[in-house]
């Protein structure tokens, strides 16, 4: 059975096409597959904001299609789609083919702008953002977009940089000359040896960099930084603005007034422009003084006149192989085209700046530890104010006399300074001295208890009391610490003058004797030896940490002495000395048997987890060894010296230290300790 076509269907389809073409007549801002733009036609963007046609700038007679404002009546344009290939003739045309592809032609020149390969199911059309797309009409996928291909100017709304890929503006050749000029204008960081990660704009002439200026930051109402890309914030799409590279270099920011209707320029860094002061000078941000001359440089005159924008020259000229000094400047834009030396010491850099005659300046990036030079004319340094961030400092060579009369210009007003100075300050060091002494004798009088009066049972009831009061009081802060003071005098009696029949041995810290009070108890006195490489810091962190220690695996402390240069801890005693005392002699070891050393090692263990984990404070030993495990009478163990312990936040896993742990040349990592047999 055949079917039968309804003469309806042609005639609907007729009608559908025709509608179409209706459609795309009245749709002013699109050119759609097959369509084609003669050099007098134009599409407008639906508000009317952009135009997009043919235009010839200036007096030339070639023709280039490109985007421009609507309402400025001298065709402002921002996008050019064929700088480089002018059509010099009036029959070009431009067309969206049927392979999807926007093409210029005429005669027998053709100049692809976007290449889609994509077929009939695409149009083109211009926003009111300036953006020209090419898009799927189906599936609504954008295949290529002029923001993606700027010239020498961006728009709001545009993606400005991808500091991946390297986005760059490239200017006009001249006002009346879209081509290439010889201008670029980058965004990133092409200084990393300088800034770092600071992203910045900076524009270069051919391969050299013409000029520098950290934009961003000045734009930060406008630009806004989103990863590793560059944005024009949104908000600012409605508005008529627009920043240009010029053909002269200059990076411009302009904003279109209605009022006169014309373009005005925005307010600018006071320095932006690149060598506006003109050789060795010096641009201020911060002051209204503008251009000035770097020191031990003066106005270039010219026919009687000073002009700041034709530079500077030395005031002494440097010879080779005279002795020169450094001017130092601070909070400084440093100067464009350093060269890069292969030095990572900042005395190594102003060596090698010193001796090489060539060389004019230095600077020293203590970031990323680079030595820069610069050999030729300083160009566009600035001084900077403290809220810009980024200033650096900055070394002027000059003659040794620049320097010296600098000096000798503020001799008199320093001098009478220090005259009124000096005198203050002297009073007040004599008068803080007198009060300290006067302390310092009233406390040793109150706190110098006679050690040999000591009684060793109150003291450990009223320590642990003390404590216990001193946490239930919150009051357990380092600086709180309280224990006996004794006095040297009864220290000395007690150890029978320091006598070397009371010597019980030696560390890392000093010589320890055995002392004997009136009651016949033994203690033990540790001796801070002038010679020992430990000293006042250690000691003070021994006695704050034991003293707030309660353990019965942990040595105790009873006082301390501290007195003119002596400094001594006063411990109870242990009478079986050290454990390495059985473990490396070859007949005393024979004691320690298995029992005796699996209570030793539970001992120490309790003790660590004790200071580690349930103690007030979270202490790690850090030199932990035989020789610091006491044993007493009944051989239990208790760890001592905690001269090079560390205490840790509630929180804490890591910390730093800037000093060297342990006994020199012996090795015991307490994590590793074990009981050799």
């Amino acid at each position: 059975m055949s079917r039968t076509i309804s003469p309806l269907v042609p005639a609907f389809l007729l009608l559908l096409c025709l509608g179409l073409q209706l459609a795309n007549g009245s749709v002013t801002d699109t050119i759609g597959p097959g369509q084609s733009l003669t050099t007098s036609e134009t599409i407008v963007s639906a508000k009317g904001k952009f135009e997009l046609g043919f235009f010839s700038p200036g007096n030339s007679t070639r023709n280039y299609v490109g985007i421009w404002y609507k309402k400025d009546s001298n065709r402002t344009v921002v996008w050019v789609a064929n700088r480089e290939r002018p059509f010099p003739n009036s029959s070009a045309v431009l067309t969206l083919n049927p392979d999807g592809n926007l093409v210029i032609s005429g005669g027998r020149m053709e100049y692809t702008v976007a290449n889609t390969s994509a077929g009939r199911d695409t149009y083109a059309m211009l926003l009111d953002t300036g953006n020209l797309r090419v898009t799927k009409r189906v599936s609504g996928v954008v295949l290529w977009q002029s923001f993606e291909h700027p010239t020498d100017t961006v728009l709001p709304g545009m993606n400005v940089s991808d500091f991946t890929t390297g986005w760059s503006l490239t200017s006009w050749k001249s006002t009346e000359d879209p081509a290439p000029g010889p201008f670029t204008l980058h965004l990133g960081s092409w200084n990393k040896l300088l800034r770092g990660s600071w992203k910045e704009l900076f524009v270069m002439k051919g391969s050299e960099i013409y000029w520098s200026s950290a934009l961003i930051g000045r734009l930060a109402d406008i630009l806004v930084i989103v990863g590793e890309s560059v944005t024009w914030r949104s908000k600012y799409t409605d508005e008529m603005l627009r920043m240009v590279l010029d053909a002269s270099g200059q990076l411009r920011l302009l904003s279109w007034a209605e009022v006169d209707r014309s373009w005005h320029l925005l307010p600018s860094p006071k320095c932006g422009a690149y060598a506006l002061c003109g050789d060795y000078s010096i641009c201020s941000e911060t002051t209204d003084r503008g251009c000035d001359c770097l020191p031990g440089f003066k106005q270039v005159v010219a026919e009687g006149i000073k002009s700041s924008g034709r530079g500077c020259v030395r005031k002494i000229d440097l010879k080779c192989g005279n002795y020169t000094k450094f001017f130092p400047l601070s909070q400084v834009d440093w100067p464009s085209n350093p060269n890069k030396l292969d030095i990572s010491d900042s005395v190594e850099c102003m060596s090698a700046c010193s001796t090489n005659c060539s060389c004019i300046a230095y600077a020293y990036d203590h970031r990323n530890h680079d030595c820069l030079v610069w050999e030729g004319p300083l160009l566009n340094v600035k001084q900077l104010s403290e809220d810009d961030g980024y200033g650096n400092d900055f070394y002027l060579k000059l003659d040794p006399s620049e320097l010296s009369t600098k000096g000798h210009k503020n001799a008199k007003v320093a001098g009478l300074l220090w005259a009124a100075i000096i005198p203050t300050i002297s009073l007040a060091l004599v008068f803080s001295l007198f009060v300290y002494c006067v302390r310092r004798k009233k406390e040793l009088k109150e706190n110098g208890d006679d050690l040999l009066l000591l009684d060793l049972s109150m003291t450990i009831e009223s320590n642990s009391s003390e404590l216990t009061e001193s946490i239930r009081h919150g009051n357990s802060r380092r600086g709180e610490v309280k224990m006996p003071l004794f006095s040297f005098a009864s220290v000395s009696a007690a150890t029978d003058n320091f006598s070397d029949a009371n010597k019980l041995g030696e560390g890392g810290f000093g010589p320890v004797y055995k002392g004997i009070l009136l009651r016949g108890d033994e203690v033990a006195v540790k001796r801070l030896s002038r010679k020992s490489g430990q000293g006042w810091e250690e000691l003070k962190n021994e006695a704050i940490l034991i003293a707030t220690l309660q353990h019965k695996n942990l040595v105790r402390l009873l006082g301390c002495c501290i007195e003119g240069d002596e400094k001594i801890l006063v411990y109870e005693y242990m009478p079986n000395k050290s454990l390495d005392f059985f473990l490396f002699d070859a007949e005393k070891r024979k004691i320690l048997d298995w029992g005796k050393r699996i209570q030793i090692i539970q001992g120490v263990a309790q003790g660590l987890l004790y200071l580690h984990q349930y103690s007030r404070l979270r202490i790690i030993h850090r030199d932990l060894k035989a020789s610091n495990i006491l044993l007493d009478t009944d051989m239990n163990p208790k760890i001592s010296d905690f001269g090079m312990a560390r205490i840790f936040g509630g929180n804490e896993s890591e910390a730093n230290t800037n000093r060297i742990v342990g006994t020199q040349d012996f090795e015991w990592p307490e994590e590793h300790w074990f009981l050799s047999t």
